[in-house]
């Protein structure tokens, strides 16, 4: 597993290591003074591929991971909800909806953070690679040209609200990201809750790191328009070093989260299609053959809810809840029954249990 694991870190960073090549056209679009970056995103794309591989290689994961791409490639998914992926894509990817339950201000610094760094991203890899340049065309300014791989797209005056955007979207993304990450520093510090299980390097450093790129990327700016360029080298380096050390940090901590997002919604659209089929009955059957054999199945609605084995309160779609027990065989976990229960009836089970083999001992 880890030899796979780092042939597919090798193979994807020696992909964008040509795609950096071709696409700054033989490095001709290169800035050298990016390079710093370049090599951190070639370490990204290695420990994001050997990480990934190593997680989808757990049972649990592989299978979510199949789930997950059988459901996108279905053309009879498709058809029956043609709408189903890009609404999910919005609401687990883009607005994460399911954060608003929790609290709408853990929601709103969330989206600030998002946004932010989808920005900061959009903007930086591409220039960090080559891929598109913005160039003078008339030497002096303030017309400019923004070239994607030696193509023209647009060009714009750098004294308008265009080229303003566009020489400060970082800057942008910069106020976005300070005060999400402000707000969940804050809350870890204050909330004992958060205080109790968090730990320095994995919940913390994030923060920390996402703040100083933003405040030093700002610095940046203030000194060159301020300052007459007074301490930018100083800060270009400090700016440097915490974007490179956030790079590489991104697939060994907590923002490895980001690549494994999207297998969520896989699952959602698995488990949504599963839904709007309406004839599990096939699949119900192997579902559930323990329960069969103990002589009270649960029982498939018409929508496809798989039914509590003790109280017939809906679980689940069937083919979820057949996942879930294969993924616990693949464990050796003994107890896969017991995911046709649902949860008030697991917590009623377990309290009768304890009554009959543990309190009758103290009698």
């Amino acid at each position: 597993m880890r030899r796979r694991a780092t042939l597919a870190g090798v193979a994807v960073s020696v992909l964008l290591i040509l795609a950096i090549v071709l696409g700054s056209r033989l490095l001709r679009d290169f800035d050298s003074a990016l390079l710093p970056y370049a090599v951190a995103t070639v370490f990204l794309a290695f420990g994001v591929a050997y990480r990934y591989t190593v997680w989808v290689s757990a049972p649990g994961a592989r299978r979510l991971f199949k789930q997950g791409w059988g459901a996108f490639f279905s053309a009879g998914n498709f058809r029956r909800a043609p709408t189903a992926l890009p609404r999910m894509i919005a609401t687990y990817l883009g607005f994460q909806k399911f954060l608003g339950a929790r609290s709408h201000a853990r929601w709103a610094a969330h989206q600030l953070i998002f946004w932010g760094c989808v920005l900061a991203a959009l903007i930086t890899f591409p220039l960090t690679w080559g891929w598109f340049t913005f160039t003078s065309s008339t030497g002096s300014g303030p017309g400019y040209e923004m070239r994607i791989w030696g193509f023209k797209i647009l060009g714009f005056d750098a004294l308008n609200v265009v080229g303003w955007l566009m020489f400060h979207g970082l800057d942008i993304a910069a106020v976005l990201v300070i005060p999400g990450a402000s707000y969940f520093l804050w809350r870890r510090m204050k909330d004992r809750g958060a205080i109790t299980g968090q730990r320095f390097a994995y919940d913390l450093v994030p923060l920390i790191a996402l703040i100083v790129i933003s405040v030093t990327g700002l610095l940046l700016t203030f000194s060159s328009i301020f300052l007459h360029g007074g301490g930018y080298e100083f800060l270009a380096i400090l700016h440097m070093v915490s974007v490179v050390f956030t790079l590489i940090y991104i697939p060994f901590g907590k923002f490895f989260h980001i690549v494994q997002r999207p297998a969520a919604v896989g699952m959602q659209l698995f488990k949504y299609t599963a839904r709007r089929k309406g004839e599990p009955a096939a699949t119900a059957g192997a579902v559930t053959g323990a329960a069969a054999a103990a002589g009270a199945p649960g029982e498939v609605s018409a929508d496809g809810l798989l039914g509590c084995r003790r109280c017939g309160r809906p679980i689940d779609t069937a083919p979820y809840v057949e996942n879930l027990q294969g993924t616990m065989r693949d464990l050796k976990l003994d107890f896969d029954e017991w995911a046709e229960y649902c949860p008030r009836c697991k917590r009623v089970l377990r309290g009768t249990a304890y009554l009959t083999h543990v309190k009758k001992g103290f009698k």
